[in-house]
């Protein structure tokens, strides 16, 4: 394994758990999914060019395309649920109370 599929696992690796200890405020959360997809992101990005394939080059695009997504709705939630909520702290968001 190379240093730099090292850095790509363990950056995975340290989002996912950030996102499964750290969940007290949502912004945390959106960060620690953020990163989860930089990191794919990057790692799809090199892949074509270790395996000399261009058969695989439109999938970073699209999985940026779904992370921007992914990043809007969040935001959104994280709004919502201050204006509602008045905070963005994750206890408060029940969804049975809805």
């Amino acid at each position: 394994m190379s240093l730099l599929h090292l850095s790509f696992y363990s950056s995975f690796t340290l989002s996912c758990l950030g996102l499964a200890f750290h969940r007290t405020h949502l912004i945390s959360a959106l960060l620690c999914l953020e990163s989860m997809m930089l990191s794919m992101y990057i790692a799809l990005s090199i892949w074509p060019t270790e395996t000399q394939t261009t058969s695989i080059t439109l999938t970073p695009i699209l999985m940026l395309t779904f992370s921007a997504c992914e990043a809007g709705t969040g935001l959104a939630m994280l709004v919502a649920s201050t204006r509602t909520h008045g905070s963005d702290h994750l206890h408060n968001l029940n969804l049975l109370q809805c």
